[in-house]
């Protein structure tokens, strides 16, 4: 029997289609790949040094999102931005990762804006006691962390934080944009745009719209969601 070195064998399926997927998103947000330009399956395979099924799967999963389509005869055409599914979390980190961060932040910071102080008054309304309990929970910890400076451990409490809130509303929609809202606070935090201790203000808001909630005051947590996130947009937007 031949022993196989694991080395020789190359990396799985898998890590090949997420390597290559990430390259071309990239590509395509940032606009290194621009609308109308064309793809084929054979040249992805030489230019990658992967087998055509690894290239299939990549390209049904930009599909998926809505950065290329397949055409006929044509090939695998990259689609116009207004045809991008700008909810996926990847594309939104792709962007932010891109030349167009900026516009980026600021129409996501925008959605938030409009979407936030509304969840935030349905949480004072609908949240269970330990869900109250809890969002007091995480506004406390936030502080700790964030004085600290503690970025990576205060960005996953302030994902949890507004998760919370976006889960517990009584809205089904809004519930479903957790994933972007993490997105975003995740690259803010990433691409270096988080002071070195969150502002003072900061820490405050978030235990204003926890008290709010806690007490069941849904015109007050609307208020502080949205003096919070004011205060969010100056800082994208300056």
């Amino acid at each position: 029997m031949v022993e196989v070195d694991a080395a020789d064998i190359g990396p799985p399926a898998a890590v090949l289609n997420e390597r290559i997927t990430e390259t071309l998103g990239q590509d395509i947000a940032s606009g290194l790949l621009r609308p109308g330009d064309r793809l084929t399956l054979d040249g992805l395979q030489q230019e990658f040094g992967v087998s055509r099924t690894v290239v299939r799967d990549c390209m049904r999963t930009l599909e998926s999102m809505n950065l290329v389509y397949s055409k006929r005869r044509i090939g695998i055409v990259v689609q116009e931005p207004e045809r991008w599914n700008v909810f996926d979390p990847r594309i939104i980190r792709w962007r932010l990762a891109g030349p167009g961060r900026n516009t980026q932040f600021r129409t996501l910071t925008e959605l938030r804006v409009g979407v936030e102080p509304v969840a935030a008054a349905g949480a004072a309304r609908h949240a269970g006691t330990a869900e109250r309990a809890r969002i007091v929970e995480l506004a406390g910890r936030m502080r700790r962390q964030g004085e600290a400076g503690e970025l990576e451990a205060f960005l996953q409490t302030d994902i949890e934080f507004h998760n919370l809130l976006l889960r517990v509303c009584g809205n089904d929609m809004f519930a479903s944009l957790q994933d972007v809202v993490a997105a975003v606070l995740t690259g803010r935090t990433r691409q270096g745009l988080m002071p070195t201790c969150p502002r003072k203000e900061a820490l405050e808001g978030h235990e204003l719209v926890a008290a709010a909630v806690a007490a069941g005051d849904s015109g007050a947590a609307l208020a502080h969601m949205s003096a919070l996130l004011e205060e969010v947009r100056r800082a994208v937007t300056n």
